[in-house]
This record gives C-alpha cells, structure tokens and sequence, in this order.
C-alpha cells in the first residue's frame, strides 16, 4: 500500500509540473526557483525546511535532488549533496553535571524546546565542560547571512558554485569564549543525519564578522541525554568539507533506577488492560517514542507534522505517533486542519516526571499489555526469544487488526525492542 503524500509532496509535485523543473535540470544542471513561485501551493518555510534526509518530498527523494536557499527571495534546485551523518557512542557513559541549587527557572524536566535545553546545557557548565574554557552566552536568533559564496558538491563529486546573497539564518546558540566563538544548531531528538547548511551558513557568516576560530557544534537532546558533536571545516569555502571532530555525552544528575526498581514495576503489572482497539506499535526504538512525547508536551501535531519536524520518514511517523495513542497517553481529534495527536492528562503527567519516575512510569504503561508483560518474564527467564515463539504468543492474545504473517513478524520487532529497553533500565 503506498504512502499517504504530506502537503509538502502535492505541493511540489505541482510546482515540478507547472515549470517543468526536472527538464531544467537535465539541460542546466540546476534550477533557480523564487519564493513567490512556491508561496503559489504553500509558504516557503514550511516548504523548503528540510533539516533531515527524512524530510524530503518524494519527487526530490526519487530525484536525487536537494535545495539551498540563495536569499529570502530565491533558492537552488540540484543534485547537492548536502546531508551529514550522525553516529552516536551509546556505549560512552553521560558525564553528570548539575543545575546551581540557587537556580529555580530552569528545570531539568522542563525542557521542551532547543533553547530550553541549550540553557540547561549553559547553566550546567556543559557546554564549557565540551569546550574546554569558560564561555559566555553571546548570540541567538534569526539574522541575515550578507553575500558570500562556495563550492557544494553533487552526489557524483561534480562541483557547483553557490552565490548566496541575504538568505536568513538562525542561530540556536552562540557562546564566546577568549579563544573561539562556538556555533551551536539543537535538535530535541536524536537523529541519523543533518543538514550541513545549518552549520556552514552561520560558520560563514561569524567567520567574517569575528578574528576568534570558529567551532561549529551539533547538539541533540534525546531521552534526557544531552550529546554534543564538534566539527570542522577543512576548507572553508567548500559546503562538503565538514568533518567529525569528537563527541561527548552529559545528563543532569539524577536518581539511578535499581533493578529493584524494575522488579517493583513488573511486579505490580498484574491487571492487564484491555487491547486498544488501535494500530498495534511497530516502533522499535522506545526512545524516539518519549522524544515524540516531548514535542506533543509543546503542540498537537498531525501526522505530516511529526515527518517533518522529527528525523522519521513518513511510515515512521505513523508508527510512533499510533504507540502514543496505543500506550493511552495521547489521544486524537480531526477538524478542517487534519487528525491531530494531543496529549492528554496521563500523558502531559508522565512527560513531567523526573527522568527515574518517567521511565518507571512508561515501563509499566508497555508491562500493563498482557503481551508484553509475558514476552518481558519469558526473556527474563530463558534469554532471548525467537520471533517464532512472539508471534505465536501475539496470535493467542488476539491483538487489535494484525492479518498478515509479515505484520505478525514486523509487530513482533517492536515488542522485543520495548521488553529490551525495560530490561537496559537498571544499566543506563
């Protein structure tokens, strides 16, 4: 069954019709589109924001094709290669800082925003702990980029130069210390990849307007887990010449969970809840489940809302946002805007949590589900199981609207995902 396109892909499926831009491109190599060309199907922020490979419109996806912005009236169509990967040390232990006991407005189950989380990281001491030196918090913010150019490369090595002149761009985060002026791009979920252009336009930008390094950092909150990774530009006027430096990984201290803690919630899961008459989760990685959770805190989001502000591709969106309501912590609505997840009370109560009580709470959620409750004591006592044995257990349970042997096997995944991630609790 094919995927439900967003408005994002109706939208420039049109404009890819209406000026023939795929042609243009196979004779030039590149399209120069205008803002008031797209603003004819949707506003350009919302169409030409893609921060992750996941956020693109299929006819881009399919296409090869990426867009950069030239200024705030116009943007470039080609073949860029314009995407970072991510890989995240999760055997790296979080270094544990602390907020100054006389601070009382920010707290640490209260971050649910980028800038909230970079004050956390500021006032913690965590990103002068990364740094190495005392930092001052110095700038923030949408700005102008002035003109300058570089060289992008294409996915095949081809090299294209890119004049920019007054494109916006926006800082989550600029600290300044006596030897450098540190750059910092957030994002409240952990991702597989990043848009270099929000590092390089700001690194050019300040590059010109301060003698100091320039230290250009990605920084992500995820599961209450703060993790910086520096980079570099090795040759300034190239997009493509970033590199990994190093990172490193911090948590605001916090009550360890006990494997008694865990036993404590297993035992208390004794009266099942009925199976909910939703899409039975296949969301394997739990984490990206509480990080959904923390943008629902903020707003209700529609489904093509999550695909384009969380790193998932449009399937996943659907997934993760069916586990909320699964898990009975959001529920759903529809008006002439589109269906909606919102959180509701049980939901909004848990997310506030400290980090112990949170993940205590959320894992006797997923035990109060008789199947996994049995695939959780089953794993405990002989080791891992095999799909074979889930999914004949699944078919006892009678769960809500799972027909095919392959939805069997794929539902069975997430199940041991979520068993996996209450048996890590004791270890994080």
């Amino acid at each position: 069954m094919g995927q439900k396109k967003t408005k994002n892909d109706k939208a420039w499926e049109k404009l890819f019709q209406k000026y023939n831009i795929l042609d243009e491109i196979e004779k030039n190599g590149f399209y120069e589109i205008l803002a008031d060309q797209i603003r004819e199907y949707r506003e350009p922020r919302l169409m030409c924001k893609f921060d992750h490979k996941n956020n693109l419109p299929d006819i881009f996806e399919k296409n090869n094709l990426n867009i950069l912005p030239l200024s705030t009236r116009s943007y470039i169509i080609g073949d860029f290669k314009l995407f970072e990967e991510i890989k995240y040390d999760d055997k790296q232990i979080p270094k544990q800082m602390s907020i100054p006991a006389y601070i009382e407005s920010v707290k640490p189950t209260d971050l649910y925003s980028e800038a909230s989380a970079l004050h956390c990281a500021y006032i913690t001491g965590m990103i002068d702990d990364f740094i190495g030196e005392k930092s001052i918090y110095t700038v923030s913010g949408r700005m102008g980029s002035g003109d300058f150019h570089y060289n992008v490369l294409s996915s095949v090595g081809a090299v294209r130069q890119i004049n920019v002149s007054g494109a916006q761009i926006e800082i989550d985060g600029g600290y300044e210390s006596h030897s450098s002026f540190v750059i910092i791009e957030a994002k409240k979920q952990k991702v597989e990849n990043f848009n270099i252009r929000q590092l390089y336009y700001p690194y050019r930008v300040w590059k010109e307007r301060v003698k100091k390094v320039i230290r250009p950092i990605f920084f992500t909150i995820s599961n209450d887990i703060f993790y910086f990774f520096e980079f570099k530009f090795e040759d300034e006027n190239t997009f493509n010449s970033i590199s990994f430096t190093r990172q490193k990984s911090y948590i605001v201290n916090y009550e360890k969970i006990t494997q008694q803690d865990v036993d404590y919630v297993v035992k208390r899961a004794t009266k099942f809840v009925p199976e909910p008459e939703v899409p039975f989760p296949q969301a394997d990685d739990f984490t990206k489940v509480i990080d959904l959770l923390t943008y629902l805190y903020e707003r209700d989001m529609t489904k093509d809302d999550i695909a384009e502000q969380l790193d998932f591709d449009k399937r996943q969106s659907d997934y993760y946002y069916n586990s909320c309501l699964y898990l009975g912590l959001a529920n759903k609505y529809t008006n002439e805007e589109g269906t909606f997840a919102t959180l509701n009370d049980k939901g909004r109560e848990i997310v506030q949590l400290p980090y112990r009580q949170k993940r205590l709470a959320l894992a006797e959620l997923i035990l109060q589900h008789e199947i996994f409750k049995e695939i959780y004591d089953k794993t405990v006592a002989d080791g891992r199981l095999s799909t074979d044995f889930i999914v004949s257990r699944m078919k006892h349970h009678k769960l809500y609207n799972i027909n095919s042997e392959t939805t069997f096997r794929r539902r069975a995944s997430t199940i041991r995902g979520w068993v996996k991630w209450i048996m890590k609790l004791p270890n994080e």
